[in-house]
């Protein structure tokens, strides 16, 4: 799993943290009951404040992506949900299409240039 921060970003650096988890899980790189790296030795891999890896790793607590476990670190809890709003976007999008007469591979070309 890549653990790619960007430092200049406006994103805030525990969002990023918490982003690489949520991609790590959605890509199959972290399996639920996995263990996460230790929040001391991920923030020096990252050149960030350990109060910044704990803080993502709260978030994604609060979510239910992780779980806590005295003595054992954060694991993986869960898989990553689809987000409905995306879901819905993405079912008006196909539907829109459709309309205009637009196929599967022509949806995805539309989708790859403003990725």
């Amino acid at each position: 799993m890549r653990w790619v921060i960007d430092h200049m970003s406006r994103e805030l650096l525990p969002h990023q943290v918490a982003r690489c988890v949520r991609q790590g899980v959605a890509a199959g790189d972290l399996a639920v009951g996995e263990q996460l790296p230790p929040a001391a030795e991920l923030a020096e891999a990252l050149e960030v404040d350990r109060n910044t890896v704990l803080a993502a790793y709260r978030q994604l607590r609060d979510e239910g992506l992780l779980e806590f476990r005295r003595g054992r670190g954060a694991r993986v809890a869960s898989a990553v949900p689809e987000p409905s709003s995306v879901l819905d976007a993405a079912q008006a999008l196909v539907a829109e299409a459709r309309r205009y007469g637009l196929g599967q591979s022509d949806l995805v070309r539309l989708i790859e240039r403003l990725m």
